[in-house]
């Protein structure tokens, strides 16, 4: 996807950017205890019958880019992480260290629900979808992944009542609401299948399913390190710009410690000249619909 955010970057945009279950839900609250004044040493917590275990997050796709890192920061931050990979062997060489609250499980969000669920687990607390097809001729890959895939994985979620659903999609995804069908980005991504109209369907999935949810929608994904401070806008505002994957990243995990976070849709880019703003301001800026 990097012609992609190549063009994220070369439109000159006003914008700064260079891009029903009848079981009860599980319902348990993450918690942090702060072992120093820094994020980066806090731990995540679950209060369960007076002991203290370490929430478990499911990460789908997570050898991708992105995801990678989404694993990386939740371990960092005190989780526990099951991968769903499609290849275990392959994985456990990407994540070096035999970190033991890291587990790799073979996930493939194309082969349903069901497979999905066997997956996740009964242990599973929440769910982050970072996953995305890879470029090819075939175009109903992005139907097979971006929209299928993550109804699956939706569905999956409500099989084992994990309540708690994260997913990383991509600003534009409503662009033809939105004026941009002449966008060269929009127009770009939606040759190959109409990868954002598939996500979009799969957000809208996501919103209908009941499930408390996060769905973040980045600018053209950089993977250089951060530039700028994160700029977050509601949904079908921004129409270009870029973002470091580690700021994706960090998005992501802080809306599963926020209530802040908890149903809504936000469009997060990165811009130099923005101010510095704490996570509990910015999701708590952007109203739920």
């Amino acid at each position: 996807m990097a012609m992609a955010t190549n063009l994220f970057h070369r439109i000159p945009l006003s914008h700064s950017f260079s891009f029903t279950t009848t079981t009860k839900p599980r319902c348990t609250s993450f918690h942090l205890k702060a072992a120093s004044t820094a994020m980066e040493g806090s731990e995540i917590e679950e209060e369960k019958e007076g002991s203290s275990v370490r929430k478990k997050i499911f990460v789908a796709g997570a050898t991708g880019s992105t995801g990678k890192r989404i694993v990386e920061q939740l371990l960092a931050k005190g989780f526990a992480v099951k991968a769903g990979v499609r290849d275990v062997d392959k994985a456990k060489s990407t994540f070096p260290g035999n970190n033991p609250h890291l587990q790799f499980v073979k996930a493939d969000v194309t082969e349903g629900a069901t497979k999905l669920a066997d997956a996740i687990s009964d242990d599973s607390d929440a769910v982050i979808c970072a996953t995305g097809f890879r470029p090819s001729w075939d175009l109903l890959a992005p139907w097979k992944v971006d929209n299928y895939g993550t109804v699956n994985l939706v569905e999956a979620c409500r099989k084992k009542n994990v309540n708690r659903f994260i997913l990383v999609s991509s600003i534009l995804v409503n662009g033809a609401a939105m004026g941009q069908l002449l966008n060269p980005a929009y127009i770009f991504l939606n040759v190959f299948g109409l990868t954002l109209v598939a996500k979009l369907q799969a957000e809208q999935y996501i919103r209908k399913s009941g499930i408390d949810y996060t769905i973040i929608r980045p600018g053209g994904l950089k993977n250089d390190p951060p530039m700028g401070n994160i700029v977050m806008e509601p949904e079908d505002t921004l129409y270009a710009g870029s973002i470091s994957r580690d700021q994706v990243a960090e998005v992501a995990v802080e809306a599963l410690l926020l209530p802040e976070a908890s149903y809504k849709v936000v469009e997060i880019v990165a811009r130099t000249e923005a101010p510095k703003r704490s996570f509990e301001e910015l999701f708590g800026s952007i109203k739920q619909k």
